[in-house]
């Protein structure tokens, strides 16, 4: 908003830097951050007053987990009041890419949002069909695929070779759209443990606000050899304000958490992350940047298939971060390793940019 206001009236001097989207950035990281610090308490007094007993704790889940039982959830909702609050104010709202990626954001989050309320209601902690939240969506991520992929064409890029690209056609449409969704169900699933998912979202937030910023300067791009993406730059932004927002939510999430981020949290900046790549043209370095989430997921899918095919499990439980956790770990030294994980995985995402 701010943006298309200084752009009219063609402001000069300082407030020329409005329309640095360097700038920007840094100014969406901090106002979501403020707004996120400051709405917290009342956020979760809030939900505390509404839930009563707060978010159901799995009986087969790890037996210390049954300590945070009263652990309001939801908290994903202070996360994208400051997200969406910082979205609005410093992005070019003329730019499509914000659109898709809002769609993605306040779909999934609402999605959540609903399965939380289920859980919640019910006291359960099952949610709702798990069919029927994938058909929604897939529903939600194909509308942004749509707006996504008419600014960016059908091809799929590939890490490390300069130009190299798989031409899908229309078959990039259902792909874009399984991005989106295999993103934020990772992240969702990550989400077990006090801080575990924020701070990886944060890191990966931060590595693709520069790979966007990059891919949206043709100097950049045409020396770095990756493909060129005019608005992707914008997305640096969006990045800028996950950033902000997840570290306000960290405050009060992290050990022991007074929150929980809930799917309303987990599936939106899940689907950011994925809708992000999409328009950035690098979906296949997210899996490399989103590494940890990836690992979380496929640990799951193993599971679940051996299971069933003999009876047997691979892993003490999943996903894997509770199969350290029965394997002796504590949370704490679960999650600060998996933070460690995960911004290694970040920096050899981002040396793709020059690995050519």
């Amino acid at each position: 908003m701010l943006y298309l206001i200084a752009h009219y009236f063609h402001f000069e001097g300082l407030a020329n830097l409005i329309r640095y989207q360097t700038f920007r950035a840094g100014a969406a990281l901090m106002t979501a951050l403020v707004v996120g610090l400051v709405i917290g308490p009342r956020f979760i007094n809030m939900l505390r007053l509404r839930q009563g007993k707060g978010q159901p704790i799995r009986e087969d889940g790890p037996q210390s987990h049954l300590a945070k039982r009263g652990t309001p959830t939801m908290g994903g909702l202070m996360i994208l009041v400051s997200l969406l609050f910082s979205m609005l104010l410093w992005m070019d709202l003329s730019d499509p890419f914000v659109w898709a990626c809002l769609a993605v954001t306040g779909g999934f989050g609402l999605i959540g949002f609903m399965d939380d309320y289920d859980k919640v209601k019910k006291r359960s902690s099952a949610g709702i069909s798990g069919r029927v939240r994938l058909l929604a969506e897939f529903a939600v991520a194909g509308v942004a695929s749509w707006i996504i992929v008419s600014h960016v064409g059908t091809n799929l890029y590939i890490p490390v070779l300069s130009y190299h690209y798989i031409p899908l056609g229309w078959l990039y449409y259902p792909f874009a759209a399984l991005v989106m969704v295999g993103a934020g169900n990772a992240v969702n699933l990550t989400d077990g443990l006090d801080g575990l998912a924020t701070m990886p979202v944060v890191i990966a937030a931060g590595a693709f606000a520069i790979i966007a910023y990059l891919a949206g300067r043709v100097d950049f791009a045409h020396y770095l050899g990756i493909p060129h993406v005019p608005g992707a730059g914008e997305l640096a932004i969006l990045c800028a304000a996950i950033m902000g927002a997840g570290l306000a939510f960290l405050w009060f999430n992290a050990p022991p958490a007074a929150v929980f981020m809930g799917d309303t949290g987990s599936l939106a900046l899940g689907g950011a992350l994925g809708a992000i790549a999409v328009a950035a043209h690098h979906e296949i370095v997210l899996a490399i940047v989103g590494g940890l989430f990836v690992l979380e997921a496929v640990s799951v899918i193993i599971q679940v298939a051996v299971y069933k095919r003999t009876g047997k499990r691979v892993f003490k439980m999943a996903p894997i971060h509770h199969h350290f956790e029965q394997l002796g770990w504590q949370e704490a030294t679960v999650v600060i390793r998996f933070w460690i994980v995960s911004i290694v995985l970040a920096l050899i995402g981002l040396s793709t940019l020059k690995l050519r």
